[in-house]
C-alpha cells in the first residue's frame, strides 16, 4: 500500500501472487518483495508507462527512499542507469544503495522520512511536497525539483506559470527555447536558472508547460 499508494486491485493480486506467497511464508524479505513489485507490470503500469522518465525516477525515490531527489547529479546518476541498463536495474540500484540499507534495512517497508540535515531549505520543501502528493496531483511530466525551481503551479495535474494569463512574446525563435530547455540538463541548473531574466523564465515555463 505504501509503495503503490493504494491497495492492489484483485487482478493485480494475481500478478503478484507468487511474490506475496513467498513473502508471507518468509521465503523472501521486504527488500526482495519490493524488488519484485518494482519490476512488475502492476508497478510499471501505475507509474512508469504513463509518466516521463524523470517523473518516474522521482516517484521511485518517493516509494523506495522516502524522499525526493536532492540534486541534478543524483538525478543524472540514476537516469543514466535507467537509460543504459533499464528500469529494473535502476530500481535495484536504489534498493541496493547504502542509504536504503541504513534507512530501512531488510525488514522495514520504505516510508516518508525526514533526513537529519538537508543541503538547503529548498531540498527539505521538495521532499515534503512530494511525500504529501497523491498520484497525479501535480502531473506526470515535471519532477518537483524542476517545477519548484521554475516557480510553476502544478496543483490540479497541469503545470502552469503564475503569470499564465500574461503575454509572452511568441516571436522568440525555437533555437532560443531549445537553449533554455537545455538548462535543465546543465551541471548547475540552480545557478543557471537564477541568472535568467523574468522574460526568459516565463518562456521556459511556457515551453515545458
Amino acid at each position: 500500500h505504501q509503495v503503490l499508494e493504494r491497495q492492489p486491485y484483485s487482478f493485480e493480486h494475481k500478478i503478484l501472487a507468487k511474490a506475496e506467497k513467498d513473502f508471507l511464508t518468509d521465503k523472501i524479505g521486504v527488500k526482495r518483495f519490493l524488488s519484485e513489485l518494482g519490476r512488475s507490470e502492476v508497478y510499471l503500469n501505475a507509474f512508469y508507462h504513463n509518466s516521463s522518465n524523470m517523473k518516474f525516477l522521482e516517484l521511485c525515490f518517493k516509494h523506495f527512499l522516502g524522499r525526493a531527489p536532492l540534486s541534478q547529479e543524483e538525478i543524472k546518476h540514476y537516469c543514466d542507469i535507467m537509460m543504459y541498463e533499464g528500469v529494473a536495474a535502476m530500481i535495484t540500484a536504489i534498493l541496493d544503495s547504502e542509504e536504503y540499507r541504513k534507512a530501512f534495512g531488510c525488514f522495514t517497508v520504505p516510508h516518508p522520512r525526514q533526513l537529519r540535515c538537508y543541503e538547503s531549505p529548498k531540498a527539505y520543501t521538495e521532499s515534503h511536497l512530494l511525500n504529501c502528493e497523491h498520484v497525479g496531483q501535480r502531473g506526470r511530466s515535471i519532477p518537483t525539483i524542476y517545477w519548484h525551481q521554475l516557480g510553476l503551479t502544478c496543483d490540479g495535474g497541469v503545470c502552469r506559470p503564475p503569470e499564465a494569463e500574461g503575454f509572452v512574446d511568441s516571436s522568440v525563435p525555437t533555437e532560443a527555447l531549445t537553449r533554455l530547455l537545455a538548462l535543465l540538463q546543465s551541471t548547475q541548473p540552480e545557478k543557471a536558472l537564477a541568472a535568467l531574466s523574468t522574460e526568459h523564465k516565463a518562456l521556459l515555463r511556457r515551453a515545458i508547460g
